[in-house]
């Protein structure tokens, strides 16, 4: 049975609206990574305005919003740059939060991947007028970053030097941006009392995750997210196999991505886990002690990287379908 699955990134909308039809999905006009920024028009949008689609789930006063549809990298027209890395923002992040508020949320659960900017959540705050306003904003609600990554804000592990290069950024853009968060960082932690650079999760979206935590946000797994949201387990537990996917299956995938939520579930139900992934990098007792049953990179089905990602659609069937008759025959 497919249930399809979200960390938190592009998608996590779409899961969730797909999943559970009967929340009430709305749509905001806000602005995008670029807007005001002078950086480049956004995707189709002359005016740099998106349209995103956020969620309220009006039982329980639960808003859900991607920040990728604010400023998201598949946002961009064309590839990023320094100039982009340097200009994306989340102000339509904030722009989204607000409105949810307006709308009676109490819980705001903010799904964080696949972003373009590396501004701390500056934007974000910005957006919700400011540090004292967005603290005084967000009073009373309880704010979720659902992370797919446990990174910190700062260091050589932070949002900018691990993830700053896939967004346009070169070595000295990335050093750029690390130093604007620091004093970002400062401002954020003088304002609010809270110590954030390091927590995990805080290098999130381009540290978006570190303002969420600033204004007294708590950190999730996105992907447990949507498994807790859906009822994940219970349909877990009647199966027996899972199948999932990766892009790169290493010792990041095991935490706040997808597969490392479904390892885990299928481990406590006693349902086997078999993941196929573009590569593999896990060795057989850490696919064990993960959880994982098996996993198939599709690079060596293929013979090469490069041609597991030209071909991909018809050499993951390949793979699956010698895959499927070993399991058969077994």
């Amino acid at each position: 049975m497919p249930a399809p699955q979200s960390d938190g990134g592009p998608g996590f909308i779409d899961v969730l609206t797909g999943r559970s039809p009967g929340l009430r999905l709305h749509r905001s006009r806000v602005s995008g990574p670029l807007a005001g920024s002078g950086g480049g028009h956004v995707g189709t949008h002359p005016d740099a305005d998106v349209d995103a689609a956020w969620i309220l789930d009006q039982d329980t006063a639960t808003a859900y919003i991607e920040s990728a549809q604010a400023c998201g990298l598949t946002l961009l027209d064309g590839p990023p740059t320094p100039r982009t890395a340097v200009a994306a923002h989340s102000r339509g992040v904030g722009e989204l939060i607000d409105a949810a508020v307006r709308q009676g949320a109490r819980t705001v659960v903010v799904g964080l991947g696949g972003s373009c900017c590396t501004d701390g959540g500056r934007g974000m705050v910005d957006a919700l007028g400011g540090l004292p306003a967005a603290i005084a904003r967000t009073a009373g609600i309880h704010l979720v970053a659902a992370t797919d990554v446990e990174h910190p804000l700062l260091g050589p592990t932070g949002a900018a030097r691990v993830f700053g290069p896939q967004k346009g950024a070169d070595p000295v853009t990335v050093e750029f941006l690390e130093q604007r968060m620091a004093a970002w960082a400062d401002e954020l932690e003088a304002a609010t009392g809270r110590s954030v650079r390091t927590s995990a999760g805080a290098g999130a979206a381009g540290g978006l995750g570190a303002a969420l935590l600033a204004l007294g946000g708590i950190r999730q797994s996105g992907a447990a997210v949507i498994a807790a949201h859906t009822g994940l387990a219970v349909e877990i537990a009647s199966a027996q196999l899972i199948v999932t996917g990766e892009g790169r299956l290493d010792g990041q995938s095991l935490h706040g991505k997808v597969v490392g939520t479904l390892a885990g579930l299928g481990r406590a139900a006693g349902v086997p886990v078999l993941v196929f992934a573009g590569q593999v990098t896990l060795t057989p007792a850490e696919l064990r002690a993960a959880g994982i049953a098996e996993a198939h990179a599709v690079a060596d089905h293929a013979g090469s990287v490069r041609r597991s990602i030209d071909d991909a659609a018809v050499q993951l069937s390949g793979l699956a379908e010698v895959t499927a008759g070993r399991l058969e025959r077994e």
